[in-house]
């Protein structure tokens, strides 16, 4: 293999250093901790591949991929371009797969991508560049496929192809059903990838139907092949593709016959291969207690029996006799492990006065604290923990909200139209209403990027409605704040890059604040990216500030998003809510009235925000209730972040 397996910070080993028995997986493939980590060493690869190519005055034919998997590899070598002087002169590129029909001029284009993210900021000769025409004409479209492929052959063959994955198994844009034997040709999107991509598009409407891609067989053609794979979202289909026979179902599957390919993963991209969630079914274990836990929690819903009715029996019968000899019995093993879950639960999530707190997820002392909740968007926080959120007013701490992003972007014209028309009737004839709904009524095509009044439009729609949430549950507005972090307002869906800036905001609300706890989104699934960069940059701002007296006292909790809770075995602090409450929390969404009907960032839940997540924590109380643990109408769950 072109990546030494020492070179990547990998979890796939066990403690002698050795390989873990992989048995059931059918592709070779690394772990990271950081995609970030990971896409360097790719990028790495690539530019040790360019260099030695150019020693012996050949050109390096590299297959280029788009979407959000490659993107850091790209910025890594354009780095290496400007300040290590990595030239792309002897570089000839194929991009895998253009929409169609698609004008290369606008911004959902795979060439505007391309030339946005590498080509525009490298040396690569124009001519070099290869990338398929979305406006050729159908008469010509076969006859230009044919000539694609002639044209990768000339070239010598593709030297190193750079591969994402879609969800259906789809690489390229070879879709389900797609054969072995597959070459460049014009293609009928999955809706399920037209669905994955409609935030890019504003709206499933706006996506095209078909694409022009390289085949399966163009791509198994190629000497070295890399595919990224990022996120909780991959790793089914990961999982998949590394374990499962190969079927044209899963068009992925085919690289299992290549003799040079690497899958690179993040950790939750390989979440669910099987060495990674359940290791005791591949090889002997070192057993942490968290990995216990898991274990146990694994089993009790694998054979659904409560916790403390599980047997010896259960436990040899499903490889874990190696635990059981660790633990003695079934009967002392179930005990601590049920305790560890019950541990969990409070109606506390302050922290209960006057109480022990030696067996509770939060600290007694102080009995009033000083509480920021990080929002994303400016509805995360009642979606994700509306009913802590109450609970914390409602039992006397400090608590402030802090929306992260003006959340702009997630309103629909239809809905700033509705809004600049009341403006406008309540100051007749307002030059600016007039000209928000002038530009809305005659904007043609989702590629054009809003101007910065539409922009403040939406985002004032946005804070209006979080004041109304906060205010029904009894937050006084000055505990509301709206970061408005510069990254996200760039009026389109692509983000800017995290600055200073950034860090900045994020620091002094933390600082101003002092607080002795912090709830912030840990959803990494986020359809686009948002959580994620909100993420890192609490990250980013906690590291600055770690070493203040004030930070020794605080934790940080972190809740999920609507699309993914965490798993049982992950939950620290469980937060069980009445009926009651689910309602509150239910109302308490519906303020959020521009995001409740239609939303514009749906993935492939058609449900409403509010019906997901109230079915998510109906869900992770049944669970508790199978584990044998109390029966609860609904429960929030966090994961504490240990800095």
């Amino acid at each position: 293999m072109s990546i030494q397996i020492a070179d990547y910070n990998s979890i796939s080993y066990n403690k002698a250093g050795k390989f873990e028995d992989t048995r059931f997986e059918k592709i070779h493939n690394v772990i990271f901790k950081s995609s970030l980590n990971a896409s360097i060493l790719v990028a790495q690869e690539i530019a040790t591949l360019i260099r030695s190519k150019d020693l012996a005055n050949e050109n390096c034919v590299l297959g280029l991929a788009t979407g959000s998997s490659p993107i850091k590899v790209y910025e890594e070598l354009v780095r290496m371009h400007k300040e290590e002087g990595l030239s792309f002169a002897n570089v000839i590129t194929f991009n895998l797969d253009e929409y169609y029909p698609m004008d290369k001029n606008n911004i959902q284009s795979y060439y505007y991508f391309m030339h946005e993210h590498l080509f525009n900021h490298v040396d690569i000769l124009p001519e070099h560049i290869n990338i398929p025409n979305g406006k050729v004409s159908n008469e010509n479209l076969y006859q230009y496929c044919i000539d694609y492929e002639m044209k990768i052959k000339e070239a010598g063959g593709i030297d190193f192809q750079l591969l994402g994955i879609g969800r259906t198994g789809h690489i390229g844009f070879n879709e389900p059903g797609s054969h072995l034997n597959s070459g460049t040709r014009i293609i009928t999107l999955d809706h399920i990838t037209r669905i994955d991509a409609a935030p890019v598009f504003l709206g499933i409407d706006n996506v095209p139907r078909k694409a022009i891609t390289m085949g399966i067989g163009t791509v198994m053609s190629a000497k070295r092949i890399v595919l990224l794979a990022w996120g909780l979202n991959k790793g089914e289909i990961i999982k998949e593709t590394v374990e499962s026979k190969i079927s044209s179902n899963v068009p992925a599957t085919y690289l299992q016959q290549h003799n040079n390919c690497t899958f690179v993963l993040d950790r939750e991209a390989s979440s669910e291969l099987t060495r990674v969630k359940t290791p005791w079914l591949v090889t002997s274990c070192i057993w942490t207690d968290a990995l216990k836990l898991k274990a146990v929690v694994w089993l009790s819903e694998l054979l659904n029996k409560p916790i403390l009715k599980l047997t010896d029996k259960d436990y040899n019968d499903n490889s874990m006799s190696g635990l059981l000899t660790e633990e003695g019995t079934a009967y002392d093993l179930n005990i601590k492990m049920f305790n560890k879950l019950q541990h969990t639960i409070t109606g506390w999530p302050g922290g209960k006065p006057n109480a022990d707190d030696s067996n509770r997820p939060e600290r007694t002392n102080p009995t009033k604290k000083r509480v920021i909740i990080f929002s994303p968007h400016p509805d995360d926080d009642v979606i994700s923990m509306g009913g802590t959120f109450d609970r914390l007013v409602d039992q006397g701490h400090e608590v402030h909200i802090a929306y992260q992003t003006s959340g702009n972007i997630a309103v629909s014209d239809e809905e700033a139209l509705k809004y600049a028309e009341i403006s406008n009737e309540i100051n007749t004839n307002s030059d600016k209403a007039n000209s928000i709904i002038n530009f809305i009524k005659n904007k043609k095509g989702n590629d054009i990027i809003d101007p910065i009044e539409v922009r403040n439009l939406k985002g004032l729609i946005r804070k209006s409605e979080s004041l109304a949430a906060t205010r029904y549950l009894g937050l006084p507005d000055e505990n509301v704040h709206f970061l408005n972090l510069p990254f996200y307002e760039t009026g389109t869906i692509k983000k800017g890059e995290l600055t200073q800036d950034d860090i900045n905001l994020m620091c002094n609300m933390i600082e101003t604040i002092k607080p002795h706890q912090i709830y912030a989104a840990g959803d990494l699934a986020d359809p686009h990216g948002t959580h994620k960069v909100c993420l890192d940059v609490l990250f980013l701002a906690i590291e600055a500030l770690k070493t203040q007296v004030f930070m020794q006292d605080c934790w940080v909790w972190l809740y999920r998003g609507a699309w993914h809770e965490w798993e049982s075995y992950e939950i620290e602090m469980a937060v069980p809510m009445s009926p009651d409450q689910v309602l509150k929390k239910r109302h308490a969404i519906f303020f959020h009235q521009s995001q409740k009907d239609g939303v514009m960032f749906q993935g492939d839940d058609s449900r409403e925000f509010w019906v997901r997540v109230e079915d998510r924590n109906r869900l992770t109380a049944k669970k508790y209730n199978d584990f044998g643990l109390a029966n609860y109408a609904a429960i929030e769950a966090f994961k504490r972040y240990h800095f």
